[in-house]
């Protein structure tokens, strides 16, 4: 006996056997449920034949050989995905806008007797949850930021924090891309804007706003992604602690964290070139001579001082002015930055530590110097 279909629009009410998105191959790369599978009943290269044919010829066509290709989609699945099964299993499919894709497997899963959920409105539904909980997600949280210059270990006590069990966010890593010129991932594309705020609403929904957040300072943009205005805004007026390292540590460390570049430098000259409008013809073939001399620490101290630091200056300083107090880090060692994350997890942000000098300017009111 077939099982009735239900549908909601609210499925983040209830639990899943399993949530199916039933769109091609291409629609879900680009953003998906997270956690959710892909069993397409038809793939991109059928969904682009059933679309010229319905532009092309006529409706009619299109859907009987639409029909055709879904059902026997649907057969392969019911034979691979589905084989094991048992009767309790009860599933949430979605389409594009619940429409004939998920209905047509809803139909034949609940045939079988299986209890079946349909998105109603789809992944356009979802979509426009993820909207409007980044409207009011990321202000229920408190944030502190960590503020300081290119390769002054910024990312790297996130990680010791997280280690430690604080909430962090990691932009950098969603992102795909550590917010720079020669940020990106070597091989790796970052995810599409959809998908970037899919993540962070799933990663904002697990953690307790009664705990800080700590994040490292950013643009408005990291990479080609936008940070939502919400979080954007929020993170703006939170607390910061400059991070500072010896410039010569920065170096050490940015080599060590960009062998990429240094085995390709040919590519990083190419992505050097938009830099030729600001600086000059000069400055350009100076920094391609360093590299053609493979001299790495004269040439990356050189992009701090001459690009980077100043960039960093003009344009996050402006956007993160509430400085509370400033960290200063003699390396990158492990030791260091354990010592580092568990300083700023105590949160003394108010009171001196004891042989510590204090700062001649008002603000930061309290500087760790670790040694």
């Amino acid at each position: 006996m077939a099982a009735p279909i239900h549908v909601t629009a609210e499925p983040w009410l209830h639990t899943y056997s399993e949530i199916i998105d039933v769109r091609s191959p291409a629609e879900y790369a680009e953003d998906h449920w997270p956690g959710a599978i892909n069993l397409p009943v038809l793939d991109d290269a059928e969904r682009a034949e059933v679309g010229t044919l319905y532009k092309q010829v006529d409706p009619f066509t299109a859907r009987k050989r639409g029909a055709s290709l879904v059902a026997q989609n649907i057969a392969r699945h019911l034979q691979t995905h589905f084989a094991d099964k048992d009767r309790d299993y009860h599933p949430l499919i979605y389409c594009w806008r619940g429409g004939q894709r998920s209905a047509s497997l809803a139909l034949v899963l609940s045939q079988v007797g299986w209890q079946v959920t349909v998105l109603q409105g789809g992944y356009k539904t979802y979509r426009a949850w993820v909207r409007r909980q980044l409207q009011t997600l990321p202000q229920q949280f408190t944030y502190r930021v960590l503020y300081g210059p290119t390769g002054s270990g910024k990312t790297l006590l996130l990680h010791y924090l997280h280690q430690q069990g604080a909430q962090v966010l990691d932009l950098e890593k969603l992102a795909c891309h550590r917010g720079s010129l020669l940020g990106a991932e070597w091989g790796k594309p970052q995810p599409s804007q959809k998908s970037f705020e899919s993540q962070l609403v799933q990663v904002f929904l697990k953690w307790d706003p009664a705990k800080p957040v700590w994040v490292e300072a950013e643009s408005a943009k990291v990479g080609q992604l936008h940070l939502p205005p919400a979080l954007w805004q929020a993170l703006t007026q939170a607390d910061c602690i400059e991070v500072q390292l010896p410039l010569e540590e920065r170096v050490k460390g940015l080599i060590a964290h960009y062998p990429h570049w240094i085995a390709h430098p040919q590519a990083l000259k190419e992505k050097l070139l938009p830099l030729k409008a600001r600086y000059g013809q000069a400055r350009l073939q100076r920094w391609f001579e360093l590299i053609d001399a493979q001299d790495w620490p004269q040439f990356v101290q050189e992009l701090l001082l001459q690009h980077y630091d100043p960039t960093y200056q003009h344009g996050l300083q402006r956007n993160f002015n509430r400085i509370r107090a400033r960290l200063e880090l003699p390396d990158l060692s492990e030791t260091t930055l354990k010592k580092a994350a568990t300083y700023l997890l105590e949160g003394q942000f108010e009171v001196g530590l004891t042989g510590i000098p204090a700062l001649q300017s008002p603000s930061p009111p309290l500087a760790w110097i670790l040694r």
